[in-house]
């Protein structure tokens, strides 16, 4: 029927639109071109990408939901202003996502990820180029580069588990972290030899189904990590 297909794809279109004008917003705080506690409306980011309030201001009820925007009933929206102490919670909470993962690759609950099946070896090939590109961002200090590949990284690492519930909380997760910790970090006028860059000795272990060594290079991760925060954090 014509007049189904018209509405369905008209849904299908505003869907899209607002998960693209989330994506923009998102990506506007991590570059660091939306501040902390900066304060817009629905039209004003309506105005800007040139559309209707509509996707957008459910838009800004997704962002509102993940923790990265706060909403004021009668002045808008405006960016989530981050803690050290809300960036350890963040880590504490990656930290037991991640051990559960390389727990079920020892306990006999994931005998399907194993890194000879073809299908394994070619997606942990393709993480490892993530991963050695975002090692070079982190050593050259690109944190814009190094966050894109870093997401990507770890979605396609943590989609070899075969939970998307647990992929989608991971990086959701993780991309809180990263606006949390870019409010910190673009205080930095040079941030090379600052960021961490193990991510290919990680898919190694993985990859060897060494998950002590995993541990232990996630751990160090996350030590180096809430260290540099709550150092900058301090002043």
């Amino acid at each position: 029927m014509p007049g189904s297909g018209s509405s369905g794809n008209g849904a299908v279109t505003r869907s899209t639109l607002r998960q693209q004008i989330a994506e923009a917003l998102r990506d506007e705080v991590l570059a660091g071109r939306l501040q902390p506690g900066q304060e817009f409306t629905v039209k004003e980011i309506a105005e800007q990408y040139g559309v209707s309030a509509t996707p957008v201001r459910e838009a800004l009820v997704d962002l509102s939901a993940q923790g990265l925007l706060d909403a004021d009933q009668h002045r808008g929206f405006r960016v989530h202003e981050y803690s050290a102490d809300d960036f350890r919670g963040m880590i504490q909470a990656r930290s037991l996502v991640t051990d559960g993962m390389f727990h079920a690759l020892t306990d006999g609950h994931l005998r399907h990820v194993r890194p000879d099946h073809p299908r394994i070896a070619a997606a942990l090939a393709g993480v490892r180029r993530r991963g050695e590109e975002a090692r070079r961002a982190a050593t050259a200090g690109d944190l814009t580069v190094l966050i894109g590949y870093d997401l990507r990284y770890w979605r396609e690492l943590a989609a070899l588990f075969g939970n998307p519930y647990l992929s989608d909380f991971l990086h959701r997760l993780r991309v809180q972290t990263w606006v949390c910790a870019v409010q910190h970090l673009r205080r930095l006028t040079d941030l090379r030899g600052q960021l961490w860059s193990g991510h290919t000795d990680l898919v190694d272990a993985l990859a060897r189904r060494d998950t002590d060594s995993a541990r232990w290079i996630v751990e160090s991760y996350n030590a180096h990590s809430l260290a540099l925060i709550e150092r900058l954090a301090d002043g």
